[in-house]
Order: C-alpha cells, then sequence, then structure tokens
C-alpha cells in the first residue's frame, strides 16, 4: 500500500498566511502536535504545537513566526513502512505526502497508520493467532504455510521479530480458524516452538470455569 492511498483528505493544510491560533485550532480539531504549512500549493514544513504554545500574539501570521518547521516529509509513491519509519523516528503525529515536486498531496496521521495497519494485519478477521520461535537459517514461510494448509487453514498475515545479536527470530502468524489445537500440534511435531497461542476455541486452561464459579459466588 502506498502514501498516497491513505492520505487523510479530511484534514487540509494551513498556509504560511494563516496565524498560529488557526495552526493551533486545526490541531486540536485533529488532535495533532505536528500540522502541515504550505505555501503556494507546496510543502513548506510541519509547526509543532509546542513551539505555538509559547507564541503571545497568536494573530502573527505563520510565516513571520521565529520558530522552526519540520522539513519531514514522504513521496506519494513511498511505501506504508516508510511513513511508519518516519513517525517513529521522528515521534511524529503526522507524515506529509508530496509529489516529485514537493507539491504538497495531502497528510497521514498517526490514527491513518492504525486503521492502514489492521488491515494489512488482518486485525478485525476473525482468526487464531500463532508465534512461533525459529532460528533463523530455518526461516521458511513457505514450510510454514504448507503446515498450516495441510491442516486446512491459510495464513492471512504474518510478522517477522529479529532480534539484535542474535539468530533467534519470532514469527506471528494469523489463520483464517479460531480452532487451532490441531495445527499447533502439526508445528510442534516439526519442531517448531510454539511461543504462544491466542483466540484458539478448543484451548481450555480452566481460567473459564473459574470465572463462572466467581460470577456464580458474587450472585450469593
Amino acid at each position: 500500500m502506498f502514501a498516497e492511498e491513505i492520505i487523510s483528505h479530511a484534514i487540509q493544510p494551513i498556509t504560511v498566511d494563516d496565524t498560529a491560533q488557526k495552526a493551533l485550532d486545526r490541531m486540536n480539531e485533529f488532535k495533532l502536535k505536528h500540522y502541515p504549512v504550505v505555501n503556494d500549493g507546496q510543502f513548506f514544513g510541519l509547526v509543532l504545537e509546542d513551539d505555538l504554545l509559547g507564541i503571545r500574539n497568536l494573530d502573527t501570521p505563520i510565516s513571520k513566526l521565529s520558530i522552526n518547521f519540520i522539513n519531514a516529509f514522504v513521496f506519494n509513491n513511498a511505501h506504508t513502512y516508510d511513513v511508519i519509519r518516519l513517525l517513529s523516528q521522528l515521534n511524529l503525529t503526522a507524515v506529509p505526502v508530496v509529489d516529485q515536486h514537493k507539491n504538497y498531496v495531502g497528510l497521514i496521521s498517526i490514527n491513518n497508520i492504525v486503521d492502514t495497519l489492521a488491515q494489512q494485519f488482518t486485525v478485525n478477521e476473525p482468526g487464531g493467532i500463532i508465534v512461533l520461535e525459529i532460528n533463523n537459517r530455518d526461516n521458511s514461510l513457505a514450510h510454514i504455510s504448507q503446515v498450516v494448509e495441510a491442516d486446512n487453514a491459510q495464513i492471512l498475515s504474518s510478522f517477522v521479530n529479529s532480534f539484535a545479536d542474535s539468530t533467534r527470530l519470532e514469527i506471528t502468524l494469523k489463520v483464517n480458524k479460531t480452532e487451532i489445537t490441531a495445527l499447533v500440534a502439526s508445528l510442534e511435531r516439526y519442531n517448531y516452538t510454539v511461543l504462544a497461542v491466542f483466540n484458539n476455541t478448543q484451548s481450555d486452561d480452566g481460567s473459564q470455569e473459574r470465572f463462572n464459579s466467581f460470577m456464580n459466588y458474587l450472585n450469593v
């Protein structure tokens, strides 16, 4: 998914002629701490809420303010991961999107990213979650997929987490079924270490029974 596909069209930029007060009002409206400023249609920079809060005369135009602007943006053909990287590295609440001529295209807020990740990782789709631990040299998603498909299931999404100075990997699988006891057993037969299982409808550790007993006690 590309940056231009997840732009929030409801969030319009301010111009260098707008006041500091207007910028603060927009930030409050959209719950952002960074806001895009444009000049003749081109991206000028991101203004920070903390800087504006220190301005005595909030009727001062943005162009007249003695503050620093963040020159952070992504191009419209950037991947979603590039947007996330910029948000993380600079602790931003929004990332501007520009074209190849630096013309302002739109804004991606942190809420846009959360919604996008929910779609990419099929968070809202029903299914079980399995966390595996493997060695880097044994990393074969193709073989893992074969094991999953042999259990009449499909991988909806996957995520790999690596660790510094280690050959250990954690692979999180989201599959399209919630009864995954047999699938977990199959993975273990192939010597995959299962670290955690979530949303397994057949998993019973007695917690539901203890919860029901506690609720019955409260009703006495």
